[in-house]
């Protein structure tokens, strides 16, 4: 059979693409991610019966925002795993009796938050690191928050299902304590038990939307390997507007890769890429 037919992407087409995309998600696109643009869109322009990009960009023109949030789906980076980073984990691990003291102090729960969850692999493996605390200290409730720019990832973060040969845990205990393996046509797969499943709540999030979703008084947050698709004015806001969801005391994780040099902030740095907001 004949592969499908590439259509080309006119600079003109990109330029209007690339600003649209930028103007509703912050995601830069410089001229070098032309043919990656093309190769992420080919396939739905296809599914439209559309033969240009002139053509899509007309109907992203006046289809509203479905649409639109079809084109920033395809052009998000979803590249995640389990434990990704694992010394953010054990960092999360030894600050949890802190935070559980003050949340116990002030009769309220913990309250995580995963801004960047795609497919939900970091956000329960915070869950996991949560949940063998707590068999410590049951005192104290916790939730998790899983959000994400692309619907189509969290499908899968609500589903839970994934593979096994990626569920690469730092202890062989936890995939028969938080999973349930599949059998017969789910061979191969696991899924995330439901209790666990249901420490989340998973929800679409823009980062750079009006109003959050997502409350504020969070006690952690994990909003990592996003930022390096901003520009640095979106940086700035968007650490900004993380500060301003922190509690008092509360921690900021960022990825390995990203850096908070020039950007004002108030937050501490107490680790590789964790930050804490003062209190």
């Amino acid at each position: 059979m004949p592969g499908p037919v590439e259509i080309p992407l006119s600079p003109e087409a990109f330029d209007w693409l690339s600003e649209l995309i930028y103007r509703r998600s912050r995601i830069c696109l410089g001229e070098d991610k032309r043919v990656l643009l093309a190769s992420r869109l080919g396939q739905r322009l296809q599914s439209l019966g559309l033969a240009t990009y002139e053509d899509y960009c007309h109907l992203l023109a006046a289809a509203g925002d479905d649409e639109v949030a079809e084109l920033i789906d395809l052009v998000s980076t979803n590249h995640t795993r389990f434990f990704r980073e694992p010394v953010h984990f054990e960092l999360l691990r030894g600050i949890l009796p802190d935070l559980a003291r003050r949340a116990l102090g002030a009769g309220r729960s913990l309250s995580l938050w995963s801004a960047a969850a795609s497919s939900g692999e970091e956000a329960y493996s915070m869950a996991i690191v949560l949940a063998e605390s707590a068999a410590e200290r049951p005192a104290v409730g916790w939730t998790i928050e899983a959000s994400d720019i692309s619907r189509r990832m969290l499908d899968r973060c609500r589903m839970g299902i994934y593979e096994l040969k990626r569920l690469q845990l730092p202890d062989g205990a936890w995939r028969g304590r938080y999973f349930l393996r599949g059998f017969g046509e789910r061979e191969g797969l696991a899924r995330v038990k439901p209790a666990l499943r249901r420490r989340l709540s998973v929800r679409q999030v823009n980062l750079f939307q009006d109003r959050y979703p997502v409350p504020p008084g969070q006690d952690v947050i994990f909003c990592r390997n996003v930022m390096i698709y901003f520009d640095q004015p979106s940086r700035a806001a968007l650490l900004a507007r993380l500060t301003d969801q922190l509690a008092p005391g509360g921690y900021l994780f960022v990825g390995h890769t990203e850096s908070l040099t020039g950007i004002p902030h108030t937050l501490e740095s107490c680790g590789p890429s964790v930050y804490r907001r003062p209190g």
